[in-house]
């Protein structure tokens, strides 16, 4: 697995990542998976993966002061923001396929959109429900295929045609998972053969093309890939491929589906 395919951005990316791609692609989604775990005022919750933070943050709104919120991720620069956006969440680094914990010890556990970068995803998903409590809740969010995606296949298909396959390789990483028989059956191997899976269309929204195109760039793994005269060559291309996704008012929006596998009573 490369490092496009693990999803790791460098830190000046992160900063990006969370003022563009978090409300244009992430924003609308803790709603989905709380309520899919049916997160409870006391519960003990870890976020797996999670980024800069916006799942866990909106956990912490929900809970009591009973409850409490872990969030574990690899990359640095994600968890440095996510610190300062809210310094009383318990941030820790961590891969997904060792979590530092003991058995048993949440309640609720919930991993959005990372499943796909994941080095060992069987090996994630034992972890996952080696620190739920039996009677506990995991909800694991991907994004459906890249088919569905149309947005995001008119990118791919722009950067194949100006750097070649490995570099639209990027843009395609996310959509790994996206077939639900491949998605049941990677649970399945990791042991979990009861499953609920439920696939939700949400909208993907930016400001402008050229907001949408300097967030995938920037704000992504193809920030340490394309110099500024590739950069410039994106932003001559972009108006005509991606125009169709444009609203009136010059904003962007596109059908971004996911399925969201949802697990409990592990017995």
């Amino acid at each position: 697995m490369n490092e496009h395919e693990k999803g790791q951005v460098v830190a000046s990316a992160a900063e990006i990542y969370d003022e563009f791609f978090v409300p244009a692609l992430f924003a609308e989604w803790p709603e989905h998976i709380l309520k899919a775990v049916n997160l409870q005022q006391g519960d003990r919750l870890l976020d797996v993966a999670c980024g800069t933070g916006v799942l866990a943050r909106k956990a912490a709104t929900i809970l009591d002061t009973n409850g409490s919120v872990v969030g574990v991720d690899i990359n640095e620069g994600m968890l440095a923001v996510a610190r300062r956006k809210a310094s009383g969440i318990s941030w820790r680094t961590a891969p997904a396929e060792a979590l530092p914990f003991e058995d048993n010890a949440f309640d609720r556990v919930v991993c959005q959109f990372g499943l796909m970068f994941f080095a060992d995803q069987v090996q994630a998903l034992q972890e996952m429900t080696r620190v739920l409590q039996p009677d506990g809740c995991l909800a694991v969010a991907v994004w459906g295929s890249l088919a569905d995606t149309p947005g995001y296949t008119a990118v791919a298909e722009m950067l194949t045609e100006l750097f070649g396959p490995e570099i639209a390789q990027s843009i395609e990483a996310p959509y790994a998972l996206g077939n639900k028989q491949k998605l049941a059956a990677l649970f399945a191997r990791a042991g979990i053969d009861d499953i609920t899976m439920q696939t939700i269309t949400g909208t993907a929204r930016f400001p402008s093309i050229e907001s949408w195109l300097y967030t995938d760039i920037k704000g992504w793994t193809l920030a340490d890939l394309i110099d500024d005269e590739g950069y410039e060559k994106l932003k001559q291309m972009a108006p005509q491929k991606l125009s169709q996704f444009a609203l009136p008012d010059g904003s962007v929006a596109f059908a971004a589906p996911a399925h969201i596998v949802t697990v409990s009573n592990l017995g």
